[in-house]
């Protein structure tokens, strides 16, 4: 989950356990079982202690302000048995699920976080923060502090790693996405570069784990061959809409906030923020042709966030007052609401007493319009200035011979005057 100033809410699955940030909450809620809910609160939770060190300057040597405890962002382990989360007050809190919930512990990052990561080992937890780095924290050793890993010269908005635990891959604000290798960082395998505005979403595909998914905020999607960086196709998201764009939608690109895969690896969705539909794909490697469209599930309200559950259903998380979650499911080539499903009714049965925190949780306003860059056209009023003075310039040519010939014709003229005196004289 991308991290800001924006209160905002995600949604996930760890095990049969969904798992919801909301607000300064984290909730855990059993699928299969009716189960008391695990509700952890960051507000009420442990604060820095006075004497751990902390990095509290910004790039400018200001002071940053205070936090406001709201989960920034949040994710489960392979296995399913961790959970780690991170708060607007630089918290990293580590919850160990079995044999039952337990804050294993509390430990302080240096940086705000955007994104977290369990290793496929699940031996340590990267952090990546919005000044660029990342820190590797020990799973085993739970009161070590963090290490710093890498760092990038921008804000840091999506990290994963290669099945094979060997590559660390990252994506920035400044359009970078980079390999590097996990144990030795400064070692950079390849830079995937192509796109033109910030890379929010990174995923390597079940079934794949040589290529890598990337969205952006210029609209579209890139598939990659990582390890050369070499692109295999884009496929541009505006391409995909029911009805053309208007010329002043043209000039908006839709912002990929999400990329997940199916767990039997059928399904690639991929998600843009406020964008009231999701877009389906999946993958092949014969054929140019890589990316293939196969459905678009149009949604009664505004997403925020989609996960996929182990059975391979489709929850989202929509702006709405009455059904904030929704499950979908495949069925005879098209994706069909699962109203009557007991997991989504144990599921919203659990979450009443959180609902009015949820909703406000969810702001209408975008997460990605600060991450924009704002370009000054310099250009276009250098050469209109410029055209201006070459015209002048030619209208001085133009008038320049005519007015030096009235000049000689009154110098001869006065030189004859002056001739016809002399000789009269």
């Amino acid at each position: 989950m991308l991290a800001n100033t924006t209160v905002m809410s995600a949604v996930g699955f760890c095990g049969e356990w969904v798992l919801l940030s909301c607000d300064t909450n984290l909730l855990a809620l059993h699928t299969k079982e009716d189960r008391e809910p695990i509700v952890f609160d960051c507000s009420t939770a442990v604060k820095r202690p006075k004497n751990t060190q902390e990095d509290n300057s910004s790039d400018g040597g200001a002071p940053e302000e205070t936090g406001s405890d709201t989960v920034l962002a949040f994710t489960a382990s392979p296995s399913g048995k961790l959970v780690a989360l991170t708060d607007d007050n630089k918290r990293l809190v580590l919850f160990q699920t079995e044999p039952s919930w337990k804050c294993v512990s509390i430990r302080w990052v240096v940086r705000r976080c955007t994104a977290l990561l369990f290793s496929q080992t699940e031996e340590e937890l990267l952090a990546a923060d919005k000044s660029g780095d990342v820190y590797s924290f020990s799973v085993t050793k739970t009161h070590k502090e963090g290490e710093l890993k890498m760092g990038h010269l921008s804000m840091l908005l999506a990290v994963t790693l290669s099945p094979d635990n060997k590559f660390i891959i990252t994506a920035d604000r400044d359009e970078k996405i980079r390999v590097s290798h996990l144990r030795a960082p400064y070692n950079i395998q390849a830079f995937c570069l192509g796109h033109q505005q910030f890379v929010s979403s990174l995923l390597i595909p079940a079934a794949h784990p040589h290529w890598l998914l990337s969205g952006s905020g210029d609209g579209t999607l890139k598939l990659w061959e990582f390890e050369s960086g070499r692109k295999l196709q884009s496929y541009d998201l505006k391409d995909l809409e029911e009805t053309p764009p208007s010329d002043a939608d043209k000039q908006n690109n839709p912002t990929v906030c999400r990329i997940i895969s199916s767990p039997d690896a059928r399904h690639v969705a991929v998600l843009c923020d406020r964008v009231s539909t999701i877009q389906f794909f999946t993958l092949r490697k014969e054929g140019e042709e890589k990316i293939i469209p196969l459905s678009r599930l149009s949604l009664p309200h505004c997403p925020v966030d989609m996960t996929f559950d182990p059975e391979g259903r489709l929850w989202v998380l929509m702006e709405s007052k009455d059904c904030p979650l929704q499950i979908y499911t495949h069925r005879d080539d098209s994706w069909e609401i699962s109203a009557e499903s007991p997991e989504l009714h144990r599921v919203k049965a659990a979450l009443q007493p959180h609902g009015e925190t949820l909703r406000d949780s969810m702001k209408s306003c975008s997460r990605y319009e600060h991450l924009y860059k704002v370009s000054f056209d310099n250009v276009t009023t250098y050469l209109q200035k410029k055209q201006q003075r070459l015209e002048e310039q030619q209208m001085k040519r133009k008038t320049s011979p005519s007015t030096n010939s009235k000049e000689r014709k009154k110098k001869t003229k006065k030189e004859t005057t002056g001739a016809v005196t002399q000789s009269s004289s």
